[in-house]
């Protein structure tokens, strides 16, 4: 029987088991599960947190990671400066980026969310203002959200991915897991 592992990434950690090609060594999933025969479905950059799938079932890991799919990835965004309602507008009709448009978001302002602490903490500046947005993507390209929310002018302070589809994060302590039957 298949299964999937719900994986609350913390800050810093590599979306991979093993580290290659540097001189230091960065830590990795290996650090945080232990199980035989997983391997992420999709990616979540190094600077970036929070719900990450694992699957030892190569259709589904597929499935949660092709765009052709349309699975929709919530994330918790704090963005620097004040998002106003025609940055949103940007959002939700799609941006420009270079490599093509993308589809449209759904986004929404929200008030600051519950969070753990983020080791290193993100800068913090009393001339700055700063907010927080919930954004919702059906597409995956590299480091997308960030290239969005710049692309209005809105650059990335902190990225939490919430949710994968049905899946959340709710319940999980960062750098736990926890296995689901399919």
């Amino acid at each position: 029987m298949s299964y999937l592992i719900l994986f609350n990434k913390p800050h810093g950690v590599l979306s991979q088991f093993t580290d290659r090609g540097t001189e230091t060594t960065r830590p990795t999933l290996s650090a945080y599960i232990d199980v035989p025969g997983v391997y992420p479905s999709g990616r979540l950059d190094r600077d970036s947190e929070g719900l990450l799938l694992l699957t030892d079932d190569g259709k589904l890991q597929a499935r949660i990671a092709d765009p052709k799919y349309k699975m929709p990835k919530s994330y918790l965004v704090q963005v620097e400066g004040d998002a106003v309602e025609d940055s949103l507008d940007q959002l939700r009709q799609g941006v420009r980026l270079k490599d093509g448009m993308t589809r449209p978001a759904d986004v929404e302002r929200v008030s600051v969310p519950h969070l753990w602490p983020r080791d290193p903490p993100v800068r913090f500046r009393k001339s700055v203002p700063d907010c927080w947005l919930k954004l919702t993507i059906r597409e995956g390209r590299n480091r997308q959200v960030r290239r969005m929310t710049a692309a209005v002018g809105l650059p990335t302070l902190r990225l939490v991915r919430w949710s994968i589809g049905d899946w959340t994060l709710k319940d999980l302590e960062l750098g736990e897991w926890r296995k689901v039957e399919l």
